[in-house]
C-alpha cells in the first residue's frame, strides 16, 4: 500500500506523526509517498483573525515549503523524504530555525544541491506549492492542518484523513496497531471526527 503524506516542515505534530509512519512502515506493508503542504496557505484567509507573531511565522515558513517543494519537483520524492528528515532533525529535534543555514545544512547532509536553498527567497515555485497543497487539502477539506494521509481506498478512490495527532510517537507494533486503528475509522462510512484535548507538546521518546 502507497500512502500519500502531506507536511509543512515547520509542524512539530506533523514531524512526531511522519516518525510514526516510518515505524508503520517496518512493520506494515506500507510505503510511503512524500508531499508538500503549506500552514501558510492553509491560513491565508484569515490572516487578519491572527496576532502579528502568529502572521510573521506564516510569512518565514514559505520558505522551507518552497525548498521543499523545488526538491520533490526536481528530485523526487525519496530525496524529499531525505530532505525532510533532515530538516525535522534541526527544527524539532535540535530547535533551530529553518533558515538559510539550516536549509544549506539539510541539503547537504540528504545529498541534495545547496544551490536549492536560495529557492527560499523566490516565488517561482508557490504555484507549485499551491498546487501540491491542494492536492492534499482537497482530499479532507479546509478545516484541518498538517499532516493528511491518504491511502487507496476499497473503490479505488483515496481514503483520506487529518492526522493522526499522538506524542509520544507509537514503536514498533504499536505502531502498526495505531496505523490498523485509523485505518479502520478512517475508511468508515460517514466517520468524521474523534477527538480529544491536548495536554502534551509534541516529542519522540
Amino acid at each position: 500500500m502507497t500512502a500519500d503524506f502531506w507536511f509543512d516542515p515547520g509542524c512539530p505534530w506533523a514531524w512526531v506523526t511522519s516518525r510514526w509512519m516510518k515505524e508503520v512502515e517496518s512493520v506494515r506493508p506500507v510505503r510511503v509517498r512524500w508531499n508538500v503542504m503549506s500552514l501558510t496557505v492553509l491560513n491565508e484567509d484569515r490572516l487578519g483573525e491572527l496576532s502579528e507573531e502568529h502572521r510573521e511565522r506564516l510569512k518565514r515558513a514559505w520558505g522551507p515549503v518552497r525548498v521543499c517543494v523545488a526538491v520533490a519537483s526536481d528530485h523526487g520524492p525519496e530525496a524529499l523524504d531525505r530532505l525532510y528528515t533532515e530538516l525535522g532533525e534541526r527544527r524539532h529535534g535540535e530547535g533551530r530555525a529553518l533558515d538559510g543555514e539550516t536549509l544549506r545544512d539539510a541539503l547537504k547532509a540528504a545529498d541534495l544541491p545547496l544551490e536549492l536553498a536560495g529557492e527560499a527567497e523566490s516565488t517561482a515555485r508557490d504555484e507549485e506549492v499551491r498546487a501540491s497543497h491542494g492536492r492534499g487539502i482537497g482530499l479532507v477539506g479546509q478545516d484541518v492542518g498538517t499532516p493528511v494521509i491518504a491511502v487507496p481506498g476499497p473503490d479505488d478512490g483515496p481514503v483520506a484523513f487529518f492526522g493522526p495527532v499522538v506524542t509520544p510517537m507509537p514503536r514498533g507494533e504499536a505502531a502498526g496497531r495505531l496505523w490498523d486503528g485509523v485505518l479502520l475509522v478512517a475508511g468508515t462510512p460517514g466517520f468524521y471526527e474523534l477527538k480529544r484535548s491536548r495536554t502534551e507538546r509534541p516529542r519522540i521518546d
